[in-house]
């Protein structure tokens, strides 16, 4: 599972990346999504964003905090476990079928960011399996 967070604001965006932000679900800055199984054109939206998100492997401990913390609901009636949610988008369901918003919102990162820097130094691009510990930062 990846988890994509847009760290770049609207701000004097070219209209293809716009584009692009809109048709991965993202919004606004700090906003989080989740795609079990990405497919070939979701990789070249994430390829195409490097720059301008941080992006990484979840595990599922992670993903239920996300899912308990900052999920919400469409049907506020039709509450789910969180660990069942969690297990049940491992599994390759989406968002929607478990009742929630296809994004989580975030807080900006404790601690501080380098929001102009690539990962070793700063947060832009690929964090593989650090990308845990931003979103405990952020949560």
């Amino acid at each position: 599972m990846k988890a994509i967070i847009r760290i770049r604001g609207k701000v004097k965006l070219e209209r293809k990346t716009e584009e692009t932000f809109r048709r991965i679900n993202l919004y606004n800055k700090f906003n989080c999504i989740v795609i079990s199984n990405p497919n070939k054109s979701q990789e070249g939206m994430i390829n195409a964003l490097e720059s301008l998100t941080a992006y990484g492997d979840i595990n599922e401990k992670t993903l239920e905090m996300l899912i308990e913390k900052r999920g919400q609901w469409i049907d506020k009636k039709k509450k789910m476990d969180f660990k069942a949610v969690a297990q049940n988008l491992m599994k390759g369901q989406s968002l929607k079928e478990n009742n929630l918003k296809p994004y989580f919102r975030l807080h900006p990162p404790r601690g501080g960011i380098k929001s102009k820097v690539h990962f070793p130094r700063g947060i832009l691009g690929n964090h593989k399996e650090k990308i845990n510990d931003l979103i405990k930062r952020m949560l």
